[in-house]
C-alpha cells in the first residue's frame, strides 16, 4: 500500500488516515507532496489524485482519494484493528462524531489553520467560539458515556478525525475551560491525543 499526503505540518487531511493507517501495523509506503507550491504541488498531486486533492491510498489497483473514504476501507480491511467500535451504538455514534467533523466546523478551520510547532496568539469570534463550544459539548457528552481515554473508549477513527482538531488547541493556545470545559475532561483529552505514539511519530517529521 502507498498513501499519498501533504507536508505533514499543515495537511490536516491527511494526518487523519495516516493515523488510522498506523494503528492497523499494515506496512506502507509514504509519498508526501511538498503544499504551499502550488506549480509543484498541482502538478504532483495530479499525478496521483483524481480529484487533484491529497489523501490518496493506493491498494494494488484501488484507489481512494477522500479522508473518510480511507479510513471506512482500512476499518473493513483491517477488522482485528478495531478502527471502530465493535458495538453497533458505540460504531453510530463514533461514525456520527467523524461525519460531523468531516464537513463541518468551517469556522474554526478557517480561522486556525493546522500549523504543528507554532505557537500563536488568537481572539476567538463568535463564529469560531461557536464551534469550539459544540467540540467541547460533542467530546464531554462522548467520554461521559464511554469513560475514556478516547471518545468511545478505545482509540477509535473519531478520534484521528479529531486529532488536527487538538493540534489547533495547541497552536492557538485555546483555553478550553472558557467554553463549557468546567470539568477539564475535553482537555484532558485534547492533550492525550497528542502523545498517541502514532500521532508523536507524524510531529516529529512535520
Amino acid at each position: 500500500m502507498e498513501l499519498v499526503i501533504g507536508t505533514k505540518r499543515w495537511s490536516t487531511w491527511s494526518l487523519r488516515p495516516w493515523l488510522a493507517l498506523k494503528r492497523t501495523g499494515a506496512a506502507f509506503d509514504e509519498t508526501v507532496i511538498p503544499l504551499r507550491e502550488v506549480e509543484l504541488s498541482t502538478a504532483e498531486i495530479s499525478r496521483h489524485s483524481p480529484s487533484g486533492l491529497v489523501p490518496v491510498l493506493k491498494d494494488g489497483e484501488l484507489l481512494i482519494w477522500d479522508s473518510l473514504a480511507i479510513c471506512e476501507y482500512l476499518g473493513e480491511r483491517f477488522p482485528e484493528a478495531g478502527l471502530w467500535p465493535s458495538d453497533p451504538g458505540g460504531r453510530a455514534l463514533a461514525r456520527s462524531a467523524t461525519a460531523e467533523m468531516h464537513s463541518g466546523f468551517s469556522a474554526l478551520r478557517r480561522a486556525c489553520p493546522m500549523d504543528i510547532g507554532a505557537r500563536l496568539t488568537f481572539a476567538p469570534d463568535e463564529p469560531v467560539s461557536r464551534d469550539i463550544r459544540r467540540i467541547v459539548e460533542l467530546w464531554t457528552g462522548l467520554l461521559a458515556r464511554s469513560g475514556g481515554p478516547f471518545l468511545l473508549g478505545r482509540w477509535s477513527i473519531a478520534d484521528a478525525f479529531f486529532t488536527p482538531v487538538a493540534t489547533r488547541f495547541e497552536t492557538y493556545g485555546i483555553d478550553l475551560e472558557c467554553f463549557g470545559d468546567t470539568g477539564g475532561a475535553a482537555s484532558a483529552y485534547w492533550k492525550g491525543l497528542l502523545q498517541t505514539p502514532e500521532y508523536l511519530a507524524w510531529a516529529a517529521d512535520a
